[in-house]
């Protein structure tokens, strides 16, 4: 198929036009008037065709609105596009159809499907648009609004199943990178329209959630996570600071400690570090073998 692409025409003001073709009417009143008054069949002929020629010329008048364009056609070939705003003339006998060129955003629905890690989801998107090209975005689809809308939803269904949910370590997530999950969405469907005449302006995942059949299970999984975490960092700084209590008893020869001793020391002090609750002192009165 032989790619049609836009071809932009100025037209004539419309404005002198619009003078020339109401003067018509009016002579063509006026002619007519005098004709059947004179009796002068003659005359009243003439005021039909001025009167017809009138109406022809009117007939090519066309008014463009901001941020719209008009697609011409002159027996079924496409001749140009009007995208100068106001009042224009063209030729008569194009036909005339105007697409807007305005910015425009479609949210898709919320989606069902499976992650990378075959987890399913309820994923949906906001698409951010506008016409590029009027003569593709005509002539090359059907419908370009339902053909982005089609497209925007494959896109969006690709992406999620190239992405867990949760990534693991430093893996992509749709949930943690969406920035780079937004433009890669973007570029996507970009790919689908840019031979239609329509421009991705801007595209983001609007809604992210676990199915509801999973979605207390993945719940209490994250929470898991979390604490083996939590409990992780506490841990290493525990182990941190026993290093330091040791090194500074030693150092500064405060106490002499046997091994045995040092082991009983840092268990106290782990439990005390990494305890939950608050630790209730034991107060040893005697030595410390006793």
């Amino acid at each position: 198929m032989k790619a049609i692409r836009e071809v932009e025409r100025s037209g004539v003001s419309g404005g002198l036009m619009l003078v020339v073709g109401l003067g018509g009417l009016v002579g063509a009143g006026l002619m007519v008037a005098d004709g059947a008054r004179s009796n002068l069949p003659e005359e009243i002929a003439a005021a039909v065709g001025v009167f017809i020629v009138a109406i022809v010329l009117l007939a090519g008048l066309v008014m463009v609105n901001p941020n719209e364009a008009v697609v011409l056609q002159l027996f079924g070939q496409y001749v140009g596009t009007l995208k100068e705003s106001g009042l224009r003339w063209v030729n008569p006998f194009y036909a005339k159809r105007r697409v807007s060129v305005r910015v425009a955003s479609w949210g898709s629905p919320n989606l069902k499907v499976n992650d990378k890690d075959g987890n399913p989801i309820e994923i949906g998107s906001i698409v951010v648009f506008k016409v590029r090209d009027t003569a593709a975005a005509i002539f090359q689809v059907d419908d370009y609004t339902a053909y982005v809308r089609l497209q925007a939803e494959a896109s969006l269904r690709n992406l999620a199943s190239r992405h867990p949910y949760d990534g693991h370590d430093d893996e992509l997530s749709l949930r943690r990178n969406t920035t780079e999950m937004a433009s890669e969405l973007k570029e996507e469907i970009q790919s689908h329209l840019g031979e239609v005449g329509v421009d991705v302006v801007d595209a983001k995942i609007s809604h992210l959630a676990y199915a509801p059949e999973i979605a207390h299970a993945m719940l209490q999984r994250q929470q898991a996570q979390a604490v083996i975490a939590a409990r992780t960092k506490i841990v290493e700084g525990a182990v941190t600071m026993v290093q330091m209590a040791l090194q500074h008893l030693s150092e500064q020869k405060i106490v002499e400690l046997d091994e045995e001793r040092k082991a009983q020391m840092v268990s106290n002090l782990l439990v005390v570090l990494c305890s939950e609750r608050s630790v209730q002192p034991i107060v040893n009165s005697g030595t410390i073998y006793q």
